[in-house]
């Protein structure tokens, strides 16, 4: 079943993780990918990986702090597919952790700069795009840390991923009457590289498996799932939600 069947996507943060799989979903499902991240290289092996399976994808490697590499990925889909349907901006990042106090300005404000603004300016250009050709679907990571959970540490990450919640509501509201839905992803934890440094030992892991009534985190397929399904036009009545795929976490006390 292909429920991306000639739909056109941006995915950021793509060359691991939740990003990745969601990327190869997406192409399983017959939609036409621009991939994004820093990594060049992974996202070529991304992009080989997609054809060899006989899909479409192109890779554009920046940084997505820059207006300028927002815009472009939007004129890279539009110049090699023809349109915009979906937007998943992904990219994210730790940040700089530690004690509250002992955080830097400087530290504090590119976590912001990475996790919320990147996603304004992405989803700025996105947008715009969208309403030329009817409407589109766009997607943020956000997390339940900061917003059914938190740990110490992690201001700055919580701070700018809970932002994320506010920028999918005001967005959904102000342009749902052009057909454009947006919604927000909070996933639990996910086995991934950047939870793998945030837990780095035996230990943490147990811990943190523990905090999830499945006692266990979740695979970036799993998520990449709820992705699909908000992307897709089986989702096409949900609008401004904080969707969590947490395994239970927000419910758990045990």
């Amino acid at each position: 079943m292909d429920r991306l069947h000639n739909k056109v996507a941006i995915i950021t943060g793509a060359s691991a993780g939740i990003g990745r799989a969601t990327a190869l979903l997406f192409a399983q499902e017959g939609a036409s990918l621009v991939v994004g991240a820093r990594r060049q290289g992974e996202l070529d092996s991304l992009v080989a990986e997609i054809e060899a399976a006989g899909g479409r994808a192109v890779a554009l490697a920046g940084d997505v702090r820059s207006e300028e590499y927002q815009r472009a990925l939007v004129e890279t889909a539009v110049r090699h597919f023809g349109t915009l349907d979906i937007a998943f901006n992904n990219a994210g990042t730790l940040g700089e952790g530690g004690p509250s106090s002992e955080v830097s300005e400087a530290g504090f404000s590119d976590t912001l700069a990475i996790n919320l603004t990147a996603s304004f300016l992405g989803a700025k250009h996105q947008i715009a795009e969208m309403a030329r050709h009817g409407g589109g679907s766009v997607i943020f990571t956000s997390t339940f840390v900061g917003y059914s959970f938190s740990f110490p540490g992690v201001a700055a990450y919580a701070a700018s991923k809970s932002g994320l919640i506010g920028l999918t509501q005001a967005l959904a509201a102000e342009y749902g009457d052009r057909n454009i839905r947006v919604n927000a992803i909070l996933p639990g934890a996910v086995d991934t590289d950047m939870y793998r440094e945030m837990n780095d030992t035996a230990d943490k892991q147990a811990f943190i498996t523990g905090l999830h009534a499945l006692k266990r985190v979740a695979r970036p397929e799993e998520v990449a799932r709820t992705v699909l399904y908000l992307a897709s036009d089986d989702a096409s009545f949900v609008t401004g939600t904080a969707s969590l795929i947490d395994g239970g976490a927000s419910i758990t006390r045990s």
